[in-house]
């Protein structure tokens, strides 16, 4: 089922407040940028560069991945492991808001997001 508008604006103030936080300066972007991305029930948060070989080439590299389970209205997070399959994040895998997941993710206290 989809997020109602109300859901949905909550949803997208959570992701403003992430980003305002987390991306580098204006200057900095066109190198290396911060997004996320709201499909369906999930959100997925990755790192925007180019190629190191080819400048040209735009590379999206997954950070984390937000599920919400409405059956039990909670925010599941996932990080990528080397293995490059996504996996419940141990020291905190389930959030009552996309807000309380995402100051998760912004804090990185394993370095599991962002290294």
């Amino acid at each position: 089922m989809a997020f109602t508008e109300l859901e949905t604006a909550r949803n997208l103030a959570a992701i403003k407040w992430f980003l305002d936080r987390r991306r580098p300066p204006e200057q900095i972007r066109p190198k290396l940028d911060i997004a996320c991305k709201l499909e369906g029930q999930v959100v997925d948060v990755f790192e925007i560069r180019p190629d190191w070989q080819d400048k040209t080439i735009i590379r999206h590299s997954p950070v984390a991945r937000l599920r919400y389970v409405r059956t039990e209205n909670v925010w599941r997070l996932y990080w990528m492991r080397s293995d490059l399959k996504w996996h419940a994040y141990q020291p905190a895998a389930v959030h009552k808001s996309l807000r309380a997941a995402l100051e998760e993710v912004n804090a990185d206290p394993c370095c599991c997001f962002f290294g």
